[in-house]
């Protein structure tokens, strides 16, 4: 099945007539489809709550969690698609790289990779290194009925730049430096991502993903060149190895306004875009035959109802003439975000869409 096409001698799945896979696919749509990056988190209660004395990477390791988790916004907010709840890091740890995620500071690595000798911290990832998954996904699948779920992973260059700085980083000077000066062993630290990447993606898919979405978070930091040259191959090849499954493969980054035409042609059906770039404008970077994401800015919904709704209909109002549209935000929904803000945006978006 191709992400334009109808599945080959199937009958359709309950979710692929569903708004949000048919904009995925750039046909038309009864409304606008909407979903949040980060909708399946700190904003919520009930999330905290169920949180509650559970670490990060424990709380992605319990199906039943990952499962209450994810479903949560879906029935608070009615979008269009849920997100699987998970960690960029997690094929990471599944795999033995001796990590953790500190509260107030993101994932840190016990041991970075800086040598060639470091690169045997990662080995390829099988099923068997994450069962909660499939067994996390065949539950959502069974309670989301024909909501899309859409499955997630870390595109190299942003596990990369954690893996070679150890955390979080501003700057990525280490990451930048083995790039700049040890192109070889650049290429094969992507190679060897990519592949875990891939194989992670493809667990999620076989379990009953109906879209997947690459995060690279920290591409923004690179210009185009350095993109194109040090990074897109591998992002490509994550790509490649999902395409015969015929799910929409959506691709974000934080920043990049000027990487926005080489992240569509690295292989995406959807290319994400942050709250930088108008859609009509990111569409032209962009080129034809992809369907786009976004890209309210997240921090408008700190704003009155009336600034919301107006600059909403900014963003539908420059996404009008676009082949496909998923509303969105230009990153992740912040945690002190009023959910109930995000509620309302998503019935506006509906109304205002409505076709």
């Amino acid at each position: 099945m191709s992400a334009n096409g109808s599945p080959s001698g199937k009958q359709p799945t309950a979710t692929y007539d569903s708004p949000f896979l048919k904009a995925c696919r750039r046909e038309p749509v009864p409304h606008t489809p909407v979903w949040f990056m980060r909708q399946a988190g700190r904003s919520l209660p009930e999330y905290r709550k169920v949180r509650e004395g559970v670490g990060m990477l424990e709380s992605c390791m319990r199906p039943e969690l990952v499962t209450e988790i994810t479903l949560q916004p879906v029935r608070r907010h009615g979008v269009d698609a849920a997100i699987y709840f998970s960690d960029i890091v997690v094929p990471l740890k599944a795999i033995g790289v001796d990590l953790d995620i500190k509260p107030g500071v993101g994932p840190v690595v016990e041991r970075p990779i800086r040598t060639r000798a470091d690169l045997a911290q990662l080995r390829d990832l099988t099923p068997e290194d994450v069962p909660y998954i499939t067994e996390a996904i065949g539950l959502l699948t069974a309670e989301l009925g024909s909501t899309p779920l859409i499955g997630f992973a870390g595109a190299p260059f942003t596990l990369a730049s954690y893996l070679v700085e150890g955390g979080p980083s501003r700057t990525y000077e280490n990451a930048k430096a083995m790039m700049y000066g040890d192109p070889e062993l650049w290429a094969d630290l992507l190679d060897r991502l990519a592949d875990i990447t891939a194989a992670f993606l493809r667990v999620q898919i076989e379990a009953g993903a109906s879209a997947v979405q690459l995060f690279d978070s920290w591409a923004g930091a690179l210009a185009p060149a350095d993109y194109r040259r040090s990074v897109m191959q591998a992002s490509a090849k994550v790509f490649r190895a999902v395409e015969g499954y015929g799910v929409p493969r959506i691709h974000f980054g934080v920043g990049t306004g000027e990487l926005l035409g080489l992240m569509g042609e690295a292989g995406a059906d959807v290319v994400g875009v942050d709250w930088r770039v108008p859609l009509d404008e990111a569409a032209r970077r962009v080129g034809p035959g992809k369907a786009l994401q976004g890209n309210l800015d997240p921090t408008v919904l700190f704003a009155s109802r009336e600034a919301v709704e107006t600059k909403t209909r900014e963003v539908l109002d420059a996404a009008r003439a676009l082949e496909g549209h998923i509303f969105n935000l230009g990153h992740g929904v912040m945690p002190s975000t009023d959910p109930d803000a995000l509620t309302r945006l998503v019935e506006y978006v509906h109304a205002q869409s409505a076709r």
